[in-house]
């Protein structure tokens, strides 16, 4: 088998284990009431299918997902909506959810299912916040650079759900919450900006954040945000059924049955996409000349592994999302070195908002843009990643995956 070939076969692997299919063999127990199922996230519908598969008893609710990414249900309405800038639909569906949750009553049971991409799904503003505000401070959030934990304190600040809110409104209902993390870390409160967990820090970290980032609101929002303080919550049961180290042990362990030597380096990368690129070819490079990794010699081919999030300031005006920009800037860090190959794609099948997952590289990536007279660097400082990668035909489909535990990477050095 080829790198490509295995690679992939290592990345089929953790896209697998990301999957919420088998991981609802604990479900609660029928309420006195209703079992009210309500949801968000790029995985939200395939989870409540999974939670009909495996719940005995009458289930009702309403989910939001991203659009092409619904899934047929027997009894939970799917609706989808636009990720990662908000519509209407995803507001009328936040405000159907909304009013669900305050129609729940105490002997009812409500299950919330929430993975990557609620945030931008849940968009049922504050009072005295405009829809319209939220989309723009939203779309220069996502332009800025600022990493996913910031742009999640922020999207809190402006939200009537999110931050602990929703599960405010379904008290005295009973609450359990099952997540798919796609947050470096794995912090509930940070994951779609837990609308069912309690938020930690002040409303107040948003201004700051705006602040830093240049991003302007008017006198009448920030005094929304200083006033609306974040609830105060009973503790409710949590299941996480997935998460990014879920998806990269299961990527080691499919490594090692090829005769690689898996090493997980961290499951939460952060950074700018294109330094992390170029930090990674050197890494592996350091590698290739040393023919060892710390203690581990270079005597089968390793094979580096991370999962996390980074992140793309733009300043072009290409198309492409943060792991072809990561590759991009990795394939042009390595040159061309002969016994490196490695791939980038976002777990749920789409790499920013193209229709690709993600990016392959290899020895013959720069071959193949000098044959087709494409300057990779030109490329990169467009942030026009996804095209170049179409000119090479080296971009990876793989569909939406309905699910999301954020980034997978995998780098192959051959000794």
């Amino acid at each position: 088998m080829n790198n490509e070939k295995s690679l992939k076969l290592i990345m089929n692997a953790a896209l697998e284990a990301a999957s919420p299919k088998g991981k609802f063999k604990k479900t609660p127990t029928k309420p006195q009431g209703k079992l009210i199922v309500l949801g968000a996230g790029k995985a939200a519908a395939s989870m409540a299918q999974e939670f009909e598969n495996n719940y005995e008893g009458p289930v009702e609710g309403l989910v939001i997902t991203r659009y092409g990414h619904f899934t047929k249900t027997k009894f939970v309405e799917v609706i989808e909506a636009s990720h990662p800038e908000p519509d209407k639909n995803g507001l009328l569906a936040s405000k159907k959810i909304f009013d669900i949750a305050s129609n729940s009553t105490q002997s009812d049971h409500v299950v919330f299912l929430i993975s990557g991409g609620a945030s931008s799904l849940l968009t049922l503003p504050l009072s005295g916040v405009s829809f319209e505000d939220k989309q723009r401070i939203n779309k220069e959030l996502l332009i800025s650079g600022a990493p996913i934990d910031e742009m999640n304190i922020v999207r809190r600040s402006l939200s009537q759900l999110k931050g602990g809110r929703l599960a405010q409104t379904i008290f005295p209902a009973k609450l359990s919450t099952y997540m798919i993390s796609d947050i470096p870390g794995d912090d509930p409160a940070y994951i779609g900006s837990g609308p069912t967990i309690q938020a930690t820090g002040s409303n107040e970290d948003s201004i700051s954040i705006l602040d830093h980032y240049k991003i302007s609101i008017s006198d009448k929002i920030k005094k929304i945000i200083y006033k609306n303080t974040l609830p105060q919550l009973i503790k409710s049961p949590q299941y996480m059924i997935a998460n990014p180290i879920m998806a990269l042990k299961s990527a080691a362990n499919v490594a090692e049955k090829e005769g690689y030597i898996p090493i997980i380096l961290s499951d939460c990368l952060e950074g700018e996409a294109r330094v992390e690129g170029k930090k990674m070819a050197e890494l592996a490079i350091k590698i290739s000349n040393e023919k060892k990794y710390k203690n581990i010699s270079l005597s089968k081919p390793i094979l580096l592994l991370s999962g996390g999030e980074t992140t793309v300031k733009v300043i072009g005006n290409g198309k492409g999302g943060r792991n072809t920009e990561l590759m991009l800037s990795m394939a042009i860090n390595l040159k061309k070195a002969k016994n490196i190959s490695a791939l980038a794609v976002d777990t749920d099948g789409i790499d920013g908002i193209e229709d690709n997952a993600g990016a392959y590289i290899s020895q013959e990536t720069l071959n193949k843009a000098m044959f087709k007279k494409a300057n990779p660097q030109t490329y990169l400082d467009n942030n026009d990643s996804y095209s170049f990668f179409k000119k090479i035909n080296d971009l990876i489909f793989t569909s939406p995956t309905l699910t999301n535990v954020n980034d997978f990477r995998a780098v192959l050095i051959n000794p």
